[in-house]
């Protein structure tokens, strides 16, 4: 196996394990989901589907800390800020579960 296809195997690794860790508000982040009030937007973050302050604490709390890891991905394997949130925003988006809201071309739709 090359060692740029280890590397970015071993990012991908370390990519979904981040995205994994975000479960820790599933609870929220799932009941704001289901209600159709946040997404997945295309910059691999959260965003607000429908103004809800509820909604909108979450979505500020787990960006922050998704930009953190995001961060942290980025300098541990010699990449920009953007290339790990575009890595991080098809990871999310393809993992969002049908009838959840992601962003396709600047608008919600339901997936």
């Amino acid at each position: 196996m090359g060692i740029l296809k280890s590397k970015k195997l071993n990012f991908m690794t370390l990519l979904t394990a981040a995205c994994l860790s975000f479960s820790v508000w599933a609870i929220e982040l799932d009941e704001a989901k289901n209600q159709g009030l946040v997404g997945e937007d295309s910059s691999g973050y959260l965003g607000l589907v429908v103004q809800h302050a509820e909604a909108k604490a979450v979505v500020d709390e787990i960006n922050e800390k998704r930009k953190a890891q995001y961060l942290k991905l980025a300098k541990k394997n010699n990449l920009s800020l953007a290339q790990v949130e575009a890595l991080a925003a098809a990871k999310t988006i393809e993992k969002t579960k049908p009838g959840h809201y992601i962003e396709v071309n600047g608008q919600w739709v339901k997936k």
